[in-house]
C-alpha cells in the first residue's frame, strides 16, 4: 500500500530540490553549467508536480499540487534535511546532487517496476533524468575533487558539511513500495566509487542533526511569497 507521507516524502524531496537548483541560474562557474542547472531543476519540478498531483488525491481532501506546495508549513513537509541545506558555494551544489542523485537513480529503478501503476509511470519517467544527474554530478566530483588543491579543498568540505544528512535519505516513516533503507548499500557503493576516483575521503558516520528547521523555513518564505500575497490568483 502506498501512503500519503510516503508520496509527499518523494515530491518534497524533489520541490524542495528544485527550489534550492533554481537559485543558482546564471551562478554556475560557466555559461553551459547554468544551462545544466536550470534543466535539472526543471527535472526535479516535473517530477514534484507529479508527486503532489498524486499525492494529494491519495489524500482526497481537495488539495492539488499548487495547495500542497504553497499553502503547507514547514513543519508539514516530508522532504529528508539534506535537500534542504543551503548551498554556500558550487561544491555544496555539486556534493549535494551526488549524494541525492545515488538515492534517487535505483529508488526510481525500484518505483518503475513496482507494483503502484501511478507511481511507476513516475519512476519509468524520473529514471532517464535521475541517470543524467547522477552523471553530471560524478563528472563534476572527478573534476573538482581531483583539480586544484583549492577545488579539493572545497569539494572534500561540501561534502563533510553534507554527510551528517546522508542518513535521513534512508528513513523509512512511511509505507511505499520501495523501502529507503533497501537503497543503502547500493547508495553507499556508488558514492564512494566516486570519492575513490576523486581522491576524496570518505567522511566519517556523523549523527544527522534534529531539532529547528530554519533553512527549510527561509526556503518555504520564499518560494511560497507570491502565493501567499495573492491567494486565488490566476495570472
Amino acid at each position: 500500500m502506498t501512503t500519503v507521507d510516503y508520496v509527499l516524502r518523494l515530491g518534497d524531496d524533489a520541490l524542495v530540490t528544485a527550489q534550492r537548483l533554481g537559485a543558482w541560474y546564471a551562478a554556475g562557474p560557466e555559461m553551459e553549467e547554468d544551462v545544466a542547472l536550470a534543466n535539472i531543476a526543471l527535472d526535479q519540478l516535473g517530477a514534484a508536480r507529479l508527486l503532489l498531483t498524486y499525492a494529494g488525491e491519495l489524500e482526497s481532501a481537495g488539495r492539488d499540487e499548487d495547495a500542497l506546495a504553497y499553502q503547507r508549513s514547514a513543519g508539514e513537509f516530508r522532504n529528508c534535511r539534506l535537500v534542504e541545506q543551503p548551498e554556500p558555494d558550487f561544491a555544496f551544489v555539486i556534493g549535494k546532487m551526488l549524494l541525492l542523485s545515488a538515492f534517487q537513480l535505483p529508488l526510481y529503478e525500484g518505483l518503475a517496476s513496482a507494483g503502484d501503476e501511478r507511481l511507476a509511470a513516475i519512476g519509468g519517467k524520473a529514471l532517464k533524468e535521475s541517470a543524467y544527474h547522477l552523471d553530471h554530478s560524478t563528472l563534476w566530483t572527478l573534476r573538482l575533487g581531483d583539480g586544484t588543491d583549492e577545488s579539493h579543498r572545497r569539494m572534500q568540505g561540501a561534502l563533510d558539511a553534507l554527510w551528517p544528512y546522508t542518513g535521513g535519505l534512508f528513513v523509512d516513516s512511511a509505507e511505499g513500495p520501495v523501502a529507503f533503507a533497501s537503497l543503502r548499500d547500493t547508495w553507499r557503493s556508488s558514492v564512494e566509487d566516486v570519492l575513490r576516483r576523486a581522491t576524496l575521503d570518505v567522511p566519517p558516520p556523523a549523527a544527522e542533526p534534529t531539532g529547528d528547521r530554519p533553512h527549510l523555513v527561509a526556503l518555504l518564505a520564499e518560494m511560497q511569497e507570491l502565493h501567499r500575497a495573492h491567494p486565488g490568483a490566476r495570472w
